[in-house]
């Protein structure tokens, strides 16, 4: 795919969505979340280059909605979807669905649409998946105890750009590398001629670490994992609760999962437990240690019955007047008993292993000394030996735990991504149901709903009246005020646009032509000015050229200028329409005007009242073909006659007001 080709794409933007994984495999399945990743990128502004990309593929030119109000009506309509979504990324994805005059789309869309409608938006379902979103790549993650040498410059440059968790760092020879072994835990060689150089340290020789960083530098694999946690159970428990055959092992999944620290360490491992707590307990360890050697002492010298009382012992010992040599010579048993004892606490406190508990009982001494002191040296040593070894097991599961985790990258990208889909079908669903969808039925000539109800009334669904309207070519509809002709007319221009979409209509029944465009001119607010209005006649002049079978809905168009121009211009409008073969509907009080003026059939359809009980009109808003109807004074005036037929000269006067409706 030609990336510039998309509308609205650049060199620029196409130079960003080049750095996606799979770049057309996005567009083409309209994944706004994957389009959102490329450098600079906004969700919104992904969305509109799914929309795009699905144009281009489908040879669609746009304009279906080729007025404002049509705009507003797409824009309500999908509003109304979007919010029964639960994750922002469905929110933004059906925002690629538009109304289109392509069958190809509109057929590639229902397909979509009617595998959705399928869904069942079990609570269950919908509660698993607020703790769903898009997954993250982190590009945070650096380690610092790891490095990668090499000594050539253009090895130099592919690691630091295959690997920029690492730092890299360029070495003549081994010389080189031991100083760099000295700094670091463990120093990866990429070039081949340093196998078999003897050099002190944890050095690897690899030269395939740029092909295989995961490896190297496990910690990738499990920041994305630590990173996405949340994500992926939430991915994990949409599946179950949706009955849902997972692309991978979720139980396995889990259980690697569980396995894995919230900051991406390795957990669960008791041997590297034990070796942590030895590593962050030492110094503390170590300081109990010698207070239980100096306080089982202190005990010894007060109880000892020698020459001196034990309390003047106690007080040469501690000024250091020939300490070594009274111990040695008169506690040398109790001195042992207590460095016994010290040494105990510490190997138990630290939980060492024999070869470590060797190391710790250097750190006090055997000759008698007081106060008992640790031997530094020892206890760096045993530092130095607990941290290697904590490292070297931490650095084994990770790897471990990342290649099993690396294993099931795939299944579960696609796990997270069905549950997001998912989403957009259950929003999809939920409509369809709230609103009593059906599939539309593409076929015939102009529009014809049977039982349909507008969904951007606001009235909830059960207390909208459903309507039965069929209109072809051009018609005039005629109505009451507040009878509902606005109401009539967008219901239709919902119907066509959901349709368009591929998107069920709220309806029992609907057929309907596949239209060019949808032109949707609302009432305007009072007579226009002169330049207002030629400009509202040069917009219906447009009507006049480009494709034929469009659909055109007016309001009050007669509203523009004087009754009697207006009634001209709407006659000659219709009459261009019936030429460009439009399905056409005008809501006009001049009906009956109108179609006097206008030299090609015109059907009237009206909206009748019924009549008017305690003040307030009855309507039935389902308009009747071939019908003018009444208007609100020529009900009332009718009202009055029949109440005050009886009533002498005023009876008359209603009645002659009422012949003159005829």
């Amino acid at each position: 795919m030609e990336f510039e080709a998309i509308p609205g794409v650049g060199a620029k933007t196409a130079s960003a969505l080049a750095e996606l994984e799979a770049p057309e495999e996005a567009l083409r399945t309209g994944d706004v979340a994957a389009i959102a990743s490329a450098p600079g990128l906004s969700p919104g502004r992904a969305a509109r280059i799914a929309r795009g990309a699905i144009r281009l593929d489908h040879d669609d030119p746009g304009g279906f909605l080729a007025t404002e109000r049509a705009r507003e009506i797409h824009r309500d309509l999908l509003a109304l979807v979007r919010e029964r979504a639960v994750t922002d990324y469905a929110a933004r994805r059906l925002e690629t669905f538009y109304p289109s005059r392509r069958a190809s789309r509109i057929e590639e869309a229902r397909g979509f649409v009617e595998r959705a409608m399928e869904r069942d938006p079990d609570p269950d379902v919908l509660a698993a998946l607020e703790d769903v979103v898009p997954l993250e790549r982190p590009g945070d993650v650096r380690v610092s105890e790891r490095c990668l040498a090499t000594r050539d410059a253009e090895r130099y440059a592919e690691a630091r750009e295959a690997v920029p968790e690492l730092p890299v760092e360029i070495v003549e020879d081994a010389r080189g590398l031991a100083e760099l072994a000295r700094g670091y835990a463990t120093v990866v060689a990429l070039d081949e001629a340093f196998a078999g150089v003897d050099v002190s340290g944890d050095v690897r020789v690899r030269p395939d670490a740029v092909e295989d960083p995961a490896d190297i530098v496990p910690e990738r694999a499990l920041a994305f994992f630590a990173r996405n946690r949340g994500s992926i159970r939430g991915a994990i428990d949409v599946h179950r609760a949706a009955g849902l055959e997972a692309p991978c092992e979720v139980d396995g999944l889990e259980s690697a999962m569980d396995r894995l620290g919230a900051d991406g360490t390795v957990a669960g491992d008791d041997e590297l437990d034990r070796l942590a707590r030895a590593v962050d307990d030492l110094d503390a360890a170590v300081g109990t240690a010698e207070s239980v050697a100096n306080d089982r002492l202190r005990e010894a010298i007060r109880e000892r019955d020698v020459t001196i009382e034990g309390s003047d012992l106690l007080s040469l010992v501690e000024q250091g007047a020939g300490a070594d040599s009274l111990l040695a010579r008169e506690l040398s048993e109790e001195y042992d008993a207590a460095v016994a004892a010290a040494r105990e606490h510490l190997l138990d406190a630290l939980d060492l292993d024999s070869g470590e508990a060797d190391l710790a009982r250097r750190i006090l001494d055997d000759d008698p000394t007081f106060p008992v002191e640790r031997d530094e040296e020892a206890v760096a040593r045993l530092r130095e030996e607990l941290v290697a070894a904590r490292d070297r097991r931490a650095a084994e599961r990770k790897r471990e735990l990342a290649a099993t985790l690396t294993d099931r990258r795939e299944g579960v990208e696609e796990l997270v991504r069905g549950a997001l889909e998912l989403d957009v079908e259950l929003a999809i669903s939920r409509f369809a149901r709230d609103f009593g969808c059906t599939t539309a039925e593409f076929g015939g000539d102009g529009v014809a709903i049977e039982g349909g109800r507008s969904p951007l009334l606001p009235e909830a669904r059960e207390e909208v009246e459903p309507v039965d309207y069929e209109v072809t070519g051009p018609t005039l509809l005629s109505g009451v005020n507040s009878g509902g002709k606005t109401s009539t007319l967008d219901l239709v221009a919902a119907v066509a646009v959901l349709a368009h979409m591929g998107f069920p209509v709220p309806a029992d029944h609907v057929r309907l032509r596949r239209f060019e465009e949808l032109h949707y001119h609302e009432k305007s607010q009072g007579t226009l000015d002169a330049g207002a209005f030629e400009s509202t006649v040069r917009d219906f002049a447009d009507l006049a050229t480009g494709a034929d079978g469009r659909l055109v809905l007016v309001d009050e168009l007669e509203s523009i200028t004087e009754p009697g121009a207006s009634a001209r211009i709407v006659a000659g409008i219709l009459e261009t329409l019936a030429e460009r073969d439009a399905t056409a509907v005008f809501v006009s009080h001049m009906a009956g005007e109108i179609r006097e003026r206008a030299d090609v059939a015109v059907g009237v359809d009206g909206i009748e009242a019924v009549g008017i009980v305690d003040g307030e009109l009855r309507v039935d808003r389902s308009p009747t073909k071939g019908r003018l109807a009444r208007s609100t004074p020529e009900l009332i005036v009718e009202k009055l006659a029949a109440e005050d037929g009886n009533e002498g000269d005023r009876g008359g006067f209603y009645g002659r007001l009422l012949e003159k409706f005829e």
